[in-house]
């Protein structure tokens, strides 16, 4: 289904995307981040924690050495308190990401992942792979609707066309 070049890539947009973030966040009050926009996570700074909450969640499956996070799914929009935590954990979970990428091989991409789902309250085996692929495009889906809300504040949304990363990052 996918190949390691592919989880590498992937990687490394997810790194450029929120690399692009920081400094457009940075400038912007707190009231505005937390202001409800009528997305699924209400606001900017919910739809970013449920991301790198979304994000830890997968990986505390795809590498042992994650810690799952402490919070349900529906707390999700408030795994984190603050803009400068949000900063921390999440340049920590892009090169926790890049690490694991870079050790990922083929035949683990073939075999199967098997997992608790607190969503659908079972247990759950899916082709690993299968489930790689779903991550990135989770973390791709909501950080269209960040880019959406920044735009709606008045902000300049980072560059997110895959084309164009650069290839030095």
């Amino acid at each position: 289904m996918i190949e390691p070049w592919y989880v590498r890539q992937m990687a490394r947009y997810n790194a450029w995307q929120h690399n692009q973030l920081y400094p457009v966040l940075d400038t912007m009050g707190e009231a505005e981040l937390r202001k409800d926009q009528g997305a699924y996570f209400g606001s900017i700074f919910g739809t970013l924690n449920h991301v790198l909450w979304g994000d830890t969640m997968w990986m505390s499956r795809f590498d042992p050495n994650i810690a799952k996070p402490d919070v349900a799914i529906t707390d999700s929009s408030a795994f984190l308190s603050s803009l400068g935590e949000w900063n921390a954990a999440r340049f920590q979970m892009d090169g926790a990401i890049t690490q694991w990428a870079q050790r990922i091989k083929a035949l683990d991409l073939q075999s199967d992942l098997a997992f608790y789902s607190g969503v659908l309250g079972r247990d759950v085996r899916k082709p690993l792979g299968l489930c790689v692929a779903h991550f990135f495009n989770h973390q791709t889906h909501h950080r269209g609707q960040i880019h959406a809300m920044l735009t709606a504040a008045g902000q300049s949304a980072p560059v997110s066309d895959l084309f164009l990363m650069p290839e030095e990052l």
